[in-house]
């Protein structure tokens, strides 16, 4: 048992006792040393609130008032407008916001709030822009009210004399305080856990001691951090408290990058890996293998990736870009330069369905060469795993591409050079390093059926033994800037933002009610008559009790007989009389999981040729498939998806010399899925949606982390706290790449990296 009083029991903090010790137990607060480093949410100040008739609209002010009305209303195509009207002393203030139809949900009548922003006068009226809206609790409002000598929210709201508010508040303070506020569970008031918080800093900061060399600190600008502890829990100023919040911040996301620093140096740190060369007439090779030229940003990419391949410490590269971008293609390059150079290249995915669609891309693209490849998945029958096996341990196989059964301890691969990890958001760090170890990995996206054919790249003399193989990790999406810096921290990254010539934008619309479904399915008649063809795209299989009469259905099923019996039957005639008025309705065909893969690749190879005009079906084309015909999409309960996900979609059309069109049928309403479906709406750049995606829902559901363990830190967040990530990593790297890290004025840093991130990171125990 620990003899450090920091460890001692919360509870016998003042004002936490038996009584509240479940309730801090919920907050995870069970030692002194919890509640010191439990991180107010934000501070209330009271030290300068004003009242409407005291703004000067100079600068940003903070006015107090109690909520009168509430309205939003759409103001034009696409944008609404919402305000909340506060009742400030008898004058008023209205807070306006554009496009965040959830504030209306979020604030209640009869609520008293702080708005703090520049004011400016509207018709008579202060009026505030996006204000910072701080709510107050019961105390909160009797206190600020107090200290001002006002009426209380309950006589504002009811002009009859309360007994409640005609004697001082118990909470009545000479002056304004700045105070700290804290998550709060049922059981716990603000005020208590503020009691709680200032007895643990009051006894035992002094006992907190700091990691971080002083001299490291005064380069950073950090404040020691016993001083940090008092100024979140006592805070004397706004000031104060933001620069101890940085402190807690900078110190979370500091030990992060120091670990995903010490597990690249630890990657780095051997000169053991393939020096893999691409000589100008292995480039010619590859390149006449493809029938188009190579953008300048897969060039870039190609430059990047062969200049890491060519030295012989391992490369960690992370490789993105948008859909269709063509990122597939500079890895199939990357493989075949190792191939080229007497290596084997392993490509490794999630899940075996996606492992299939690399193989067959692959395979079909490598059909007329004599590079050697086989597919390793747990599908195979024990007498084929065993000749799969026997072959790759042999050196007889070139290519694998498999699943996680790739790292099985009977998986030998002698002559590894090249791992490609298909990301997909679905591996951890801790995976990779054992991909890589284990030799091998995953990825690709598609080629397409535009390939890599006539090969003779493998029958180059086989190179020595490597230790370490080169690593190229790639994602579906693009994934936030933030997010690179944090789960990605240890990769280099390259980034391709340009598409192949002839890609346009594709135009998205969402469509709401009756009237706007009928002219969508008008206009996608038109078009089908053109010649062009579409996906139509549900959420699920079954109807699940859903009837034909839905407004919006969301199973392939019942969409499948909608189409038929309505919206491709109806008005036909009209809409082909521009090619053919006696031309048949348009083919329609299902496609969703459940079917057999002979039974999809019938379907998907009629589509490809035409035969089939429509074709409805789940999500399982939302990778893999390229028909440059397909120009129009349709997706029921769009507000079902998530944005990588509709964005994965929509990323199948417009492949090709004609305009895509993408509809958004939505059945529903939330906050976050308008959201999503405007961003849909405004632009088609992967990267900018990465990042809306990120803000909607955050780093673990962007990442898939609520099953792989979640993010690794605490308090900070890689988003909201990018500016402070950037300047973390900074100074992480340069301590570990400096070898500052391995003096030791630092041990006390490593040993809390390691009891952090030992196993999320999978780092070597000696730093």
């Amino acid at each position: 048992m620990s003899d450090s009083p920091l460890d001692s029991p919360a509870q016998y903090l003042k004002g936490a006792g038996p009584r509240r010790a479940a309730a801090l137990e919920k907050l995870n607060l069970s030692t002194v040393r919890d509640v010191l480093f439990n991180l107010p949410r934000d501070v209330l100040d009271l030290t300068d609130v004003k009242s409407a008739s005291e703004l000067t609209g100079k600068s940003i002010e903070t006015v107090r008032g109690v909520v009168v009305d509430r309205d939003a209303r759409l103001i034009s195509r696409g944008r609404s407008m919402t305000t909340i009207l506060l009742d400030s002393g008898g004058e008023y203030v209205r807070g306006v916001w554009f496009n965040q139809q959830w504030i209306l949900k979020k604030y209640s009548d009869g609520e008293p709030l702080l708005f703090s922003a520049k004011a400016k006068k509207r018709d008579g009226r202060w009026e505030m822009s996006h204000p910072r809206v701080q709510q107050l609790g019961e105390d909160e409002a009797a206190e600020s009210l107090e200290l001002r000598g006002e009426r209380s929210e309950k006589e504002l709201l009811d002009p009859q004399p309360s007994p409640l508010t005609s004697h001082p508040s118990p909470l009545t303070t000479p002056h304004g305080e700045v105070l700290p506020r804290y998550s709060l569970v049922e059981g716990l008031t603000m005020e208590a856990l503020r009691t709680i918080s200032r007895d643990a800093v009051d006894r035992y900061a002094g006992e907190v001691s700091d990691p971080l060399p002083a001299t490291f600190r005064d380069e950073a600008a950090l404040p020691e951090l016993s001083d940090a502890m008092r100024a979140l829990h006592r805070p004397a100023t706004v000031a104060a408290f933001e620069e101890a919040k940085r402190r807690i911040l900078f110190d979370d996301l500091f030990e992060f990058q120091i670990g995903m620093a010490l597990r690249r140096r630890a990657w780095t740190a051997t000169d053991g890996s393939p020096r893999i060369e691409t000589p100008a007439k292995v480039d010619a090779r590859i390149r006449r293998l493809f029938p188009f030229e190579f953008t300048p940003g897969q060039n870039q990419a190609i430059r990047e990736i062969t200049s890491d391949l060519a030295t012989p410490r391992a490369m960690h590269r992370l490789l993105q870009a948008d859909v269709g971008a063509g990122k597939t293609v500079v890895a199939v390059y990357a493989m075949l330069s190792a191939i080229a150079a007497g290596y084997q290249a392993v490509v490794m995915a999630p899940t075996e369905v996606l492992a299939n669609q690399h193989w067959k891309t692959i395979d079909a693209a490598l059909s007329r060469s004599r590079v050697k490849r086989r597919l390793l998945t747990g599908s195979l029958t024990p007498a084929e795993r065993k000749r799969t096996l026997a072959d790759i341990a042999e050196g007889k196989v070139d290519l694998v591409v498999g699943t996680q059964a790739l790292i099985q301890e009977d998986v030998t691969l002698p002559r590894l050079g090249l791992a490609v990890v298909d990301e997909q958001h679905k591996f951890g760090v801790a995976q990779r390093s054992r991909f890589a170890r284990a030799n091998e990995v995953e990825s690709l996206e598609t080629i397409g059926e535009q390939a890599v054919k006539d090969a003779d790249l493998s029958s180059l003399n086989s190179q020595p033994e490597a230790s370490a193989p080169h690593l190229l990790v790639m994602t579906a999406t693009p994934i936030p800037r933030s997010l690179c810096l944090t789960q990605f921290g240890d990769l280099d990254v390259t980034r391709i933002t340009d598409l192949p010539p002839g890609r346009q934008r594709v135009v998205t619309s969402r469509v709401d009610g009756k009237l706007g479904r009928k002219k969508a399915w008008e206009f996608i008649r038109q078009r089908l008559a053109e010649g062009r063809q579409a996906y139509v795209v549900c959420p699920r299989i079954e109807p699940n009790g859903e009837d034909l009469d839905a407004a919006v259905p969301g199973s392939v099923e019942t969409v499948f007989e909608r189409l038929r019996m309505n919206e491709l039957s109806e008005g036909w005639g009209e809409a082909g009389d521009r090619t053919n008025k006696d031309s048949p309705a348009p083919e329609v065909a299902l496609l969703h999981g459940r079917m057999s893969s002979d039974e999809k690749d019938a379907v998907m190879t009629a589509f490809r040729r035409g035969d089939i005009r429509v074709l409805v079906t789940t999500t399982v084309i939302e990778v893999g498939v390229d028909v440059p015909n397909a120009t129009l999409m349709v997706i029921y309960q769009a507000n079902r998806f998530g944005l990588s996900q509709l964005h994965q979609l929509r990323g199948r059309i417009g492949r090709g010399r004609h305009q895509g069109y993408c509809f958004l049928l939505p059945d529903g309403e939330t906050d976050d899925a308008t959201k999503r479906l405007a961003v849909m709406e405004q632009t088609s750049d992967g990267f900018k949606i990465a990042e809306a995606d990120f803000e909607i829902r955050g780093p673990g559901d962007v990442l898939g982390t609520r099953q792989s363990g979640g993010m690794p830190l605490r308090v900070a967040h890689p988003g909201r706290d990018l500016e402070l990530l950037i300047e973390a990593r900074q100074h992480a790297f340069n301590t570990v790449d400096s070898g500052a890290i391995d003096a030791g004025a630092w041990d006390e840093v490593r040993q809390v990296v390691l009891s952090r991130f030992a196993e999320t990171l999978d780092l070597p125990q000696g730093g």
